[in-house]
């Protein structure tokens, strides 16, 4: 079984093929949210290193969000489009379980972080018990505070990988003290590889779905909707 996923809920455009035993190909760019020029590209040039086909492809995959609306929407249109071509199942992978994935094994929690604006950020809890990925808090988007004060309650040692753990780093020192260590850079994005591995637990679970119920999960409201419901609010106040 051969699965394509595709992450793009950040600035970082990032595509792979997996099987059952092993990472086959990973393209990962970081520099600049160009996802419609440089993602199908990706893909096109991964697919020709690997010498396949897209009808070898036997899953598509794509992270379903938290992130950026646009970078999201072209990712999974795109995973869609090729599922469909193919008459192929799909999987979505939440933002945060993979960005959470990216530690395995690692001793106590893991929190994902990923900005999220205006001092919150895109988070979850996530633990490795025996060898197997557990969700302890499913992810949500939280002031830095929030998940400080649940993270507070908890004995654990705390791991924090994403752009939200580098750019609230001095804060959550500050406050959870010596119990929190930070990921290296390498881990701190959203990687496609992370989504293809899910994806093939999900689908030996049998959960692969048809293309067309892939939605995102965007868990806030985009900046154009909470414009509009603002200017409703204000003329109804008149």
């Amino acid at each position: 079984m051969k699965v394509l996923a595709i992450e793009s809920s950040s600035r970082v455009a990032t595509c792979a093929v997996m099987d059952e035993n092993s990472l086959l190909g990973e393209y990962i760019i970081n520099d600049k949210m160009t996802h419609s020029k440089k993602l199908m590209p990706a893909i096109g040039e991964l697919m020709t290193s690997l010498d396949l086909k897209p009808e070898d492809i036997d899953v598509y995959s794509g992270s379903t969000g938290p992130g950026s609306f646009t970078g999201l929407r072209i990712g999974l249109a795109s995973i869609k489009a090729m599922a469909h071509a193919h008459e192929k199942e799909v999987i979505g992978i939440p933002t945060m379980d993979a960005l959470a994935f990216n530690m395995p094994y690692v001793e106590g929690i893991v929190v994902p972080m990923m900005d999220a604006r205006r001092d919150r950020v895109y988070t979850g809890i996530y633990k490795w018990e025996y060898g197997v990925f557990n969700t302890i808090m499913e992810q949500d988007v939280l002031s830095v505070d929030e998940i400080i004060d649940i993270l507070l309650k908890r004995n654990e040692r705390i791991v924090v990988n994403g752009d939200g753990g580098v750019k609230y780093r001095d804060v959550l020192t500050e406050k959870l003290e010596d119990r929190v260590v930070f990921s290296p850079n390498s881990t701190n994005m959203p990687r496609a590889s992370s989504v293809a591995e899910l994806a093939i637990m999900k689908i030996k679970n049998g959960e692969g779905i048809d293309y067309r119920k892939l939605i995102p999960d965007y868990l806030r409201k985009s900046q154009a909707e909470r414009q509009y419901e603002k200017r409703m609010q204000e003329r109804n106040e008149r």
